[in-house]
């Protein structure tokens, strides 16, 4: 990882303290994205500060080795970390317990010892709160931003505009305004297929008026008579 006078300019919150935690702590990045889901960027990037804050460290086997509920309660506290604070809590603790058990509490050795970049996305892949998807950008960020470069990268890295592409504050917002346009008209066309797929309705028989076909009958109850045929 970049020593502070190297680090890359990540401007992913309002908080300049937040985003120089995510350009120089590794566990920091990897927190930041693990609660980048169903939450504003620039919320979600905020959480590794509050975490230091609330916790009082980010040395990764200290906050494995914490009670779980003070964790969650961490998570809780106004303004929340994140809107799904237990569940989260949990994903970015089992972050924590990876890094410490499997990295020796250096989550940056996840891709400096990394052979390959299908090795490093394996790697990501596998974190609480992460995926393949996620995995990818996060690789774009690290060879973007960090200069890793495993061989076979080119492979992995999305073809289409993610975080990797952002540095400034403005360029948050207009990714942020792209990705909502994007949403927007994909829900437009999601409407529009269903609204071309839905069936159209098939005639049926015609209901009955209540009369026979002779103009006299009524119901189940029988015919009745005309008046030219009563006596």
């Amino acid at each position: 990882m970049p020593t502070p006078d190297r680090a890359p300019v990540l401007e992913w919150t309002e908080d300049p303290a937040a985003n120089r935690l995510l350009a120089e702590n590794p566990l920091a990045l990897l927190v930041g994205f693990c609660l980048d889901q169903q939450f504003p960027i620039e919320q979600a990037f905020l959480g590794p500060l509050r975490m230091r804050e609330r916790l009082g460290t980010l040395e990764p086997g200290r906050l494995a080795a914490t009670d779980p509920e003070v964790f969650a309660a961490a998570f809780r506290t106004p303004p929340a970390i994140h809107r799904f604070p237990r569940s989260m809590a949990e994903r970015a603790q089992g972050i924590c317990r990876i890094v410490a058990e499997t990295y020796g509490g250096d989550a940056s050795r996840l891709w400096r010892e990394a052979g390959t970049a299908a090795e490093l996305h394996r790697r990501l892949a596998a974190l609480p709160g992460f995926g393949a998807l996620k995995a990818r950008i996060v690789t774009g960020v690290l060879v973007r931003r960090y200069g890793v470069n495993p061989p076979g990268w080119e492979q992995v890295v999305p073809d289409f505009p993610t975080l990797a592409d952002v540095t400034t504050a403005d360029e948050r917002r207009a990714y942020q305004a792209a990705k909502r346009a994007h949403k927007a008209a994909m829900r437009a066309q999601a409407a529009e297929g269903s609204a071309h797929r839905a069936p159209s309705r098939v005639p049926g028989p015609p209901r009955a008026s209540g009369r026979t076909a002779a103009g006299s009958g009524r119901g189940s109850g029988g015919a009745r008579r005309s008046p030219a045929s009563r006596p």
